[in-house]
């Protein structure tokens, strides 16, 4: 390939269209576009068919508009431009509305479907195809009793793939509906607390829903208790919340449980580039349809680092008051060389906000009680020595332990939360220019040539 600069006949640097287009992060048309409204000044190449761009002018245009994608900061960790949520200051906003007042006041899936659209529909619920869950259902019961709610999910989620011919579609209209019938098939293809079976599908066609209500009478309205906690009974059950809290416990729930759960599901919905949302990211950007990105997704989630974290801080909260202090429980993890679980957050300097408000709310549930001041007594403990704080791992342990769920509900609930900020993710990179997204590989194996290996 000639030199850029050479083939205007130029000092400066120039850009080929591929380039400029990859430096302003649009799609190629978009770089003429600019041409053409007089933002960006282009150059034929002498006998060739192309053209060319001066770079200087290129970074001025990105400047302006906001649109460079950008490559690394100082600290070299990749960036990737994003309007979805914001972090700053201690707290953090989906598409600049504080993330946890949004919370408070509309359901799990009143909040996703605005991340995804931009409107706000009260009472929305998400409905799955009955062929999708059974066949979730189907995949998910032939796996080893052992196996993990991740393990199940991720299963769940080819399976429901497989039912959905219209898949490959990634126009928006498409991916949202698959969206919204995706999330309630896993949730409905987990088995009950307890070993038990799934409930039956409804007889309408459907999973889940409103269970025959009508819309604004299943929405039962909102309040400033939290999502769920200002829903009737029947319309909370016709929620992902509700749907989801007998497949962790088999206590029956309650209302304040209801809008914890329901709360910490919207709180969760997307919290910046964490690992599992990048890798969504990658697979949208090689175009991978909306299943694989979940599937992505979760394969990253299950990690220990990552969505697994709230688990230790349960078995910590559960030790804890076993052995009536957290006293001889933090001191055993430090003894261990082990970082106690549920504190600390690489992106916050105070308080995870998100705990402070699953906090608040929990301190409404009567049952919660207990281990809410463990955890409270676990901070305290940590806090003479050092400045960590809670996050929201160990509220979702308050949470698991206080209403008789598995070590790993936590993670469930990260799960099915996730996956609305995986979408959203998605949908925004469907409209990014295709596999942007490729490193270049660092080399540092032995210069070639090289002899063949011999056996």
């Amino acid at each position: 390939m000639k030199d850029r600069a050479e083939a205007d006949g130029r000092d400066g640097l120039r850009l080929t269209t591929r380039e400029t287009a990859e430096r302003l992060g649009v799609k190629p048309e978009t770089v003429y576009a600019y041409v053409s409204r007089g933002q960006l000044s282009s150059s034929r190449i002498p006998g060739g068919r192309g053209s060319t761009f001066d770079a200087a002018e290129v970074e001025a245009l990105a400047r302006r508009t906001g649109r460079r994608e950008a490559a690394s900061p100082a600290s070299g960790d990749p960036v990737v431009r994003t309007g979805i949520t914001l972090i700053d200051g201690d707290r953090y906003y989906f598409r600049g509305v504080d993330a946890t007042e949004l919370a408070a006041r509309h359901t799990y899936e009143e909040v996703a479907d605005w991340l995804w659209t931009g409107a706000l529909v009260p009472g929305i619920r998400f409905t799955a195809p009955a062929q999708a869950v059974a066949a979730a259902r189907r995949a998910v019961g032939a796996l080893p009793a052992h196996c993990g709610s991740t393990d199940r999910l991720r299963v769940a989620v080819v399976a429901a793939a497989a039912t959905d011919p219209l898949r490959f579609d990634l126009s928006r209209e498409a991916v949202l509906a698959g969206a919204r019938s995706l999330i309630p098939t896993l949730v409905e293809a987990l088995p009950g607390a307890g070993g038990g079976g799934p409930s039956d599908a409804a007889g309408d066609g459907t999973i889940g829903g409103a269970g025959g209500l009508g819309e604004a009478e299943a929405a039962g309205g909102t309040g400033a208790a939290g999502g769920a906690g200002a829903l009737s009974e029947a319309g909370a059950s016709g929620g992902i919340a509700g749907q989801l809290w007998p497949k962790l416990t088999a206590r029956r729930p309650d209302e304040p449980s209801l809008a914890v759960l329901d709360t910490a599901l919207a709180l969760l919905i997307d919290h910046d580039l964490a690992a599992s949302t990048l890798a969504a990211r990658v697979a949208a950007s090689a175009r991978a349809h909306p299943y694989a990105v979940v599937s992505a997704g979760l394969g990253v989630l299950e990690g220990p680092l990552h969505g697994a974290a709230s688990g230790l801080a349960h078995r910590m909260l559960a030790e804890v008051l076993q052995r009536g202090g957290a006293a001889p429980v933090v001191a055993d993890h430090l003894r261990a060389g082990r970082p106690v679980p549920g504190l600390g957050h690489r992106l916050y300097t105070g308080e995870d906000p998100r705990a402070r408000a699953l906090f608040d709310l929990l301190a409404h549930v009567p049952q919660a009680g207990p281990a809410l001041s463990a955890a409270r007594e676990v901070v305290a403990t940590v806090a003479r020595d050092t400045t960590l704080h809670a996050n929201v791992d160990l509220a979702l342990a308050v949470l698991s332990v206080s209403s008789g769920m598995p070590a790993e509900a936590g993670e469930t609930v990260f799960a099915i939360a996730r996956t609305a900020g995986w979408i959203a993710h998605a949908l925004e990179e469907y409209g990014e220019s295709p596999l942007r997204m490729r490193p270049s590989g660092h080399y540092t194996g032995p210069r070639p040539p090289q002899p063949l290996p011999t056996p």
